[in-house]
């Protein structure tokens, strides 16, 4: 739950930049639960982000988000081997949920506290 605040407070207010899919899946039903009484879904649907149920997807190249060939991704999951979350010539980042929320709404991989300060 402490890394879906992270995100939620650097997205309140901010929008995802226009190319970027940003999607959130809680780690359990128990944490994606707390989540929603705290308001913490409307922060992401409205900044622009899908919020999945606790699943595996796309940080095991299952579904919902599967990179294409050239495509990026700033993900929270712990392994980025090739061809971890789709295509070989895919590119993933590791980053913690405050670089991934920042990254998001810049548009490229981003300081969250310069994003914290625009």
């Amino acid at each position: 739950i402490s890394d879906l605040r992270q995100a939620a407070a650097i997205l309140k207010g901010r929008k995802v930049a226009k190319h970027v899919r940003a999607l959130i899946f809680p780690a359990t039903q128990k944490i994606w639960k707390q989540a929603m009484n705290e308001g913490l879904f409307d922060i992401f649907v409205d900044s622009g982000c899908a919020v999945s149920t606790p699943t595996c997807g796309p940080c095991l190249g299952g579904h919902m988000g599967i990179l294409a060939e050239g495509e990026r991704a700033v993900s929270t999951t712990n392994r980025n081997f090739v061809g971890r979350m789709g295509h070989v010539k895919s590119e993933v980042y590791l980053a913690s949920p405050a670089v991934a929320a920042a990254s998001a709404v810049a548009g490229y991989i981003a300081d969250p506290n310069k994003v914290m300060e625009a």
